[in-house]
């Protein structure tokens, strides 16, 4: 493990490394200058970053929660698979209508996406009071015994 530790220091120091030097390029050249390609240099790193975030979280996180207990695979297969379920429910429920007041249209696959995002806004939004909603309630019940 300490080996582990010692590469995750040095990935860590030399994505630090290019993020400052990039940031010092894009100061000395101008952000602006050149039709505003160094902004979208650091915008593309930026994503670049999250990504690698979040791919390490994921990794990392499924990586110790398997080696801990390997039957933890079984239920982020079956989380995955509900995510999955909601998400074909909110593009089978998705209209995908023209949008009010705007002269030229988008596309009928970008309305649809688009109708797809706010019913998965709106699954997310509901399921999450509900959650709260069943917490308090098991929590009294469980406080009363």
């Amino acid at each position: 493990m300490k080996n582990y530790a010692k590469i995750f220091k040095w990935m860590m120091l030399a994505l630090i490394v290019i993020s400052f030097l990039l940031l010092i390029i894009g100061f000395a050249n101008g952000f602006e200058a050149n039709d505003g390609t160094w902004t979208d240099v650091l915008l593309y790193w930026a994503y670049v970053m999250i990504g690698l975030a979040i791919v390490a979280t994921v990794v990392v996180g499924l990586w110790i929660g398997i080696k801990n207990d390997p039957k933890m695979l079984v239920k982020v297969g079956i989380g995955a698979v509900v995510v999955v379920v909601v998400c074909a429910v909110a593009y089978l429920l998705a209209a995908g209508k023209p949008a009010m007041g705007m002269l030229t249209q988008p596309s009928a696959s970008t309305l649809k996406l688009t109708d797809t995002i706010l019913n998965l806004t709106y699954f997310v939004g509901v399921l999450a009071i509900i959650a709260i909603i069943a917490g308090e309630v098991r929590l009294t019940l469980i406080n009363k015994k």
